[in-house]
């Protein structure tokens, strides 16, 4: 079977166990190998996804906006090694470079939820520069010592974007626009900001979430009304695209449109190591994920996730080869996985093992005489979803999440072995033990 026949395959059959609703594009030196849609992107599966459908990149965006901070230092408007207090100097970060905030580097804190209980405090949905007062007036301590180690931040990303905007004098919006999507044929992609400006994209693929068991907009679900107070962000997510765009932005860094190769160069560095296997070593570079395989050569990819979201994109260089995935509606995290790596399994030539869903992997007749014994309360991390409750509930083990934004929900506990379970939302494991559960390597104590 040739990889479009069975990336069509795929894609179909994961649509069908609900593992994936959106858009994909595979290209090889500039050609189209496979491309497509499948589902609905509207709640009442009227209109159906196209593949000039725009999607929210969610943090796929990251890398235009490492593009766009490339593009000042060209100019000498920034170094690299720049201290941010000095575009910034109120902010109470010294230490902290341009480098750090690209590298996830910086230590800053999450700006998310003290800006969504601002946001409902003033009935406003402010605008990017709330990050700065986020770090002016929160009085929140740095994670650690600028350098000292890696953590994924949107918070960085938002100043990044605010750096931008201080020294081209332009809006970031306006910016990108005019020196990256333009510039690199990509007509449908823009810095967006829909529920705040209330202009939907032409062709928008709205994402969805469950909730109640029907598909409902984010904005309109319980645990996800965030997404609307939190929609004047830039930087960190934000850019709408199709497929077709995306496309257009890897030929475009082929060739050097936008960026200098000696620009790329420096951004695809794989400055900060992050745990490898025997398959070759991973580092974060500038907005991307920098894989060097042993038998891929050099990989370059970014994921992205929000309330309904979930994108890829995986560019091979050495291979000259792209693979785009888009998907619009919140799906069991185990599919969606399972989905993602068996197109790029395609993709490769290497070979493909189904799609699974939870479904798919849980025990079907479990042993339940100790669930019982585990239901009570559990300790909980408020920087991290945490399992707030175990309990029963029509002879299934049920959870109640609280998120690090404050919201609680509950949701089901798949069985997968005998004192192990699993969650659509959360491709994680926890694994009950005496005086509570084992998850990621914690233990977490039950009260």
């Amino acid at each position: 079977m040739d990889r479009n026949t069975m990336m069509q395959t795929i894609a179909r059959e994961a649509n069908e166990k609900g593992a994936f609703t959106g858009a994909w594009l595979l290209a090889e030196k500039g050609e189209i190998i496979s491309k497509g849609a499948v589902g609905f992107r509207d709640p009442e599966d009227k209109l159906p996804v196209r593949e000039d459908c725009v999607f929210d990149l969610a943090s796929v965006s990251k890398h235009f906006t490492a593009s766009a901070v490339m593009l000042l230092r060209r100019r000498g408007l920034l170094d690299l090694e720049d201290d941010i207090t000095k575009f910034f100097p109120d902010i109470p970060y010294a230490g902290v470079t341009v480098r750090n905030l690209l590298t996830h580097t910086g230590g800053m804190p999450d700006y998310m939820p003290w800006v969504d209980k601002l946001a409902k405090e003033e009935n406003t949905i402010p605008g990017n520069d709330v990050v700065i007062r986020f770090l002016k007036e929160s009085g929140a301590k740095p994670r650690f010592a600028p350098g000292e180690k890696y953590e994924y931040c949107n918070t960085g990303y938002c100043v990044l974007a605010e750096l931008v905007e201080k020294l081209s004098g332009e809006k970031f919006e306006d910016f990108m626009r005019d020196n990256i999507f333009e510039p690199a044929g990509m007509h449908a992609t823009r810095v967006r900001h829909p529920r705040r400006d209330g202009v939907e994209p032409e062709n928008w693929a709205r994402p969805m979430v469950l909730e109640d068991g029907r598909y409902v907009l984010p904005e309109n679900s319980k645990a996800n009304s965030f997404m609307t107070r939190l929609d004047g962000s830039s930087g960190d997510g934000y850019v709408y695209s199709s497929v077709l765009d995306l496309f257009a932005w890897d030929r475009a860094l082929k060739a050097g449109t936008v960026l200098t190769k000696e620009e790329q160069d420096i951004m695809y560095a794989p400055g900060v190591k992050l745990p490898g296997d025997d398959e070759g070593e991973v580092g974060y570079g500038f907005g991307w994920v920098v894989f060097d395989s042993k038998k891929y050569g050099r990989v370059l990819s970014h994921s992205g996730g929000w309330p309904g979201v979930s994108t890829w994109i995986g560019r091979y260089l050495d291979a000259d080869r792209v693979m785009i995935i888009l998907n619009c509606r919140a799906v069991d995290e185990h599919g969606d996985g399972s989905f993602m790596r068996a197109m790029s399994a395609t993709a490769r030539g290497d070979e493909v093992k189904p799609v699974a869903c939870v479904e798919d992997i849980e025990v079907k007749d479990p042993d339940k005489s100790k669930w019982e014994s585990w239901c009570g309360k559990y300790e909980t991390d408020p920087e991290d979803d945490s399992v707030d409750e175990v309990f029963l509930k029509d002879g299934e083990l049920w959870a109640k999440v609280v998120t690090d934004m404050g919201y609680v929900y509950d949701t089901k506990l798949y069985p997968i072995g005998e004192k192990t379970f699993t969650f659509k939302e959360y491709d994680t494991e926890i694994e009950f033990c005496d005086g509570g559960y084992e998850c990621d390597g914690d233990t977490v104590k039950k009260l």
